[in-house]
């Protein structure tokens, strides 16, 4: 059998085309954040060791609990009401109260539950992270991010200590774009109840600054 023929039946075609690492990777986490469960945008994220993943996560509420889009978040139950023009809770405001997991959290979380050792991992996200999981991440000795969508802290004088943050990662937080076949599910776009940046993470495409968000939750 000719070197590379290996699983191949006489008279077949050639494989299909293998989508590169960060899409494969990226693909994986899009999968991941079909469990989301939050009434904001849909996340999802893996960890990444040495090419292989070992830890998954979404976002939603605890193990055990009420589900986020069945009310069991305040915060996010208040934000998604359609008459909420001005909510209680602005954008990237009240995480302390949000009961949510955040889908890099969830990862992180579980990989130390059952032992796995992320240090030196890059994670794989669907939307950049906010700055509780960035420095969760840089706690964690991740050694980079590569994510989808973008997010941006609404008070935009913060955003030197967010970069500050980013050079913490040996290998960048870097934003790639991988085709999101569920992007208006996952981001809300099209929704009667909510603006599009209703997250705080607003969405850009290539090449363009993203928009000055108005107000919205994760």
């Amino acid at each position: 059998m000719p070197r590379g023929a290996r699983g191949r039946s006489e008279g077949s075609t050639a494989a299909p085309h293998r989508p590169l690492p960060d899409d494969y990777f990226m693909g994986i986490a899009y999968a991941v954040r079909e469990r989301a469960n939050c009434l904001g945008f849909k996340v999802g994220a893996i960890v990444v060791l040495d090419g292989r993943v070992v830890s998954t996560g979404y976002n939603g509420t605890p193990e055990h609990m009420l589900n986020c889009d069945e009310g069991g978040c305040v915060r996010c139950a208040e934000r998604s009401r359609p008459e909420a023009a001005n909510p209680r809770f602005q954008s990237g405001t009240g995480y302390d109260v949000c009961i949510c997991v955040h889908a890099e959290q969830n990862a992180l979380m579980a990989a130390a539950r059952f032992g796995i050792p992320v240090a030196g991992a890059l994670i794989y996200t669907t939307i950049q992270p906010c700055f509780g999981c960035l420095k969760e991440m840089v706690q964690a000795h991740v050694e980079g991010v590569r994510y989808r969508h973008p997010w941006n802290h609404p008070d935009l004088t913060l955003k030197p200590q967010y970069e500050m943050l980013k050079t913490r990662f040996s290998q960048g937080v870097k934003q790639i774009f991988t085709p999101d076949p569920r992007e208006a599910w996952a981001l809300g776009r099209g929704s009667k109840a909510r603006k599009a940046n209703d997250t705080g993470h607003p969405i850009q495409s290539p090449g363009i600054d993203p928009p000055q968000p108005r107000g919205g939750s994760s």
